[in-house]
C-alpha cells in the first residue's frame, strides 16, 4: 500500500519545477589547501542540479599565459571530478589583467551571461570589466602571502587574524567596480526579454551595491517589480541585507584566506532550493557534513 500523505498528515507534492543549485564562495586571495576540494566532495553528496561560484577560483595576479593556464587545469580538475554542471563568475583574482582576461575568453567565452533553467533566470556579472589594474607593491604582497599560505597556513593564517583584532576597522580589499556600459545594457536587455520568470538570480565577484555609483545602479533599477536574490562574494566575510524588499548575500569562503575574525568567518557552501514559495537559502558549514559512514569529509 503507497501512502500519498505522511504521518503528520501533509500530503506529498511533487514538483517537477523544484531544483537545487549550490553556491560557493571566495577559493583564492591566499587560500588554505584542501578546503575547497573538500567542499566539493561535499557538494557532490548534496547532489544539486548544478553550482554555481562567486569567483576568485585562481590566485592570479601573473601575466603569464601558461601560469594563467596551469591555475585553471588545477582547479578544473577539481571541479569536473564531480561530473556537475559548474557555472564561473569573474572575481578579481581570476581576471586581473588583460591576459588573465584573454585564457578567461578562449577557455569559456564570455566574462558574463545568463542562463534559464526551469523559467528561473540567472545573470552572472562580471565587476572586472575592463580588468583594475592594482599596484605592484599590492600584488607583490598578495603574492607573498599565498607563497606563506602555501608553506604554513595555519601558523599564517592565525597571524593574519591576531593582526586583524589590533585595527580599529576592518581590512578594506583593494580595487573598484567595473562594470561596462556595453554590459550594462547587456543585462537590461537580458531582464527586459525575461521579465515572466519565476525569479530572477544574480551572481557577480564584488558586491557592487556597497561600493557607491556604478553600472549596477542601473540593473538594479531594471530588476524593481521581480522576486531577485543577488548573491556575491569577495569580502572573506558573510554578509546579509535587504534591500528593495529582496535579499542580498555576500558570500564567506569556501577555502580563501580569513582577514578578519567574528560571526560572519567560516568555510561554507550555500544550498539554494528554488520552490513555488520562493527561494530558500541555506549556509552549510565545510565542517559540518560527515558521509553516510559517520566519518569526516577530508
Amino acid at each position: 500500500m503507497s501512502a500519498q500523505v505522511a504521518s503528520n498528515g501533509m500530503p506529498l507534492q511533487p514538483n517537477s519545477h523544484d531544483f537545487s543549485f549550490v553556491v560557493v564562495g571566495d577559493r583564492t586571495g591566499g587560500h588554505r589547501p584542501q578546503v575547497f576540494s573538500i567542499a566539493m566532495r561535499h557538494i557532490n553528496l548534496l547532489n544539486p542540479d548544478f553550482v554555481v561560484s562567486v569567483g576568485d577560483l585562481i590566485e592570479g595576479y601573473t601575466e603569464n599565459p601558461a601560469e594563467i593556464n596551469q591555475q585553471w587545469n588545477e582547479i578544473e580538475e577539481i571541479i569536473n571530478k564531480f561530473k556537475i554542471p559548474f557555472f564561473y563568475t569573474a572575481g578579481n583574482h581570476d581576471i586581473s589583467n588583460p591576459e588573465m582576461a584573454a585564457v578567461w575568453k578562449a577557455r569559456r567565452g564570455p566574462s558574463y551571461y545568463h542562463f534559464l533553467y526551469k523559467n528561473v533566470l540567472f545573470v552572472v556579472l562580471n565587476t572586472e570589466d575592463p580588468a583594475i589594474a592594482l599596484s605592484q607593491e599590492y600584488i607583490k604582497k598578495t603574492l607573498a602571502l599565498e607563497t606563506a599560505m602555501r608553506e604554513n597556513p595555519l601558523a599564517t593564517q592565525d597571524f593574519i587574524l591576531a593582526r586583524a583584532k589590533e585595527r580599529s576597522s576592518p581590512v578594506k580589499l583593494p580595487g573598484a567596480i567595473a562594470i561596462s556600459p556595453e554590459q550594462t545594457q547587456w543585462a537590461e536587455q537580458v531582464l527586459s526579454e525575461n521579465a515572466d520568470v519565476r525569479w530572477t538570480v544574480v551572481l557577480m565577484h564584488k558586491p557592487a551595491w556597497q561600493y557607491g555609483e556604478n553600472g549596477f545602479s542601473a540593473i538594479e533599477k531594471a530588476l524593481q517589480g521581480r522576486p531577485y536574490t543577488v548573491i556575491a562574494g569577495h569580502e572573506h566575510y558573510y554578509n546579509y541585507e535587504r534591500r528593495f524588499e529582496q535579499e542580498y548575500v555576500v558570500m564567506a569562503t569556501t577555502g580563501g584566506v580569513w582577514l578578519r575574525d567574528g560571526p560572519g568567518r567560516f568555510d561554507h557552501v550555500a544550498h539554494v532550493s528554488m520552490t513555488d514559495g520562493g527561494l530558500k537559502f541555506l549556509n552549510i558549514s565545510t565542517e559540518g557534513m560527515f558521509d553516510i559512514t559517520g566519518r569526516k569529509i577530508e
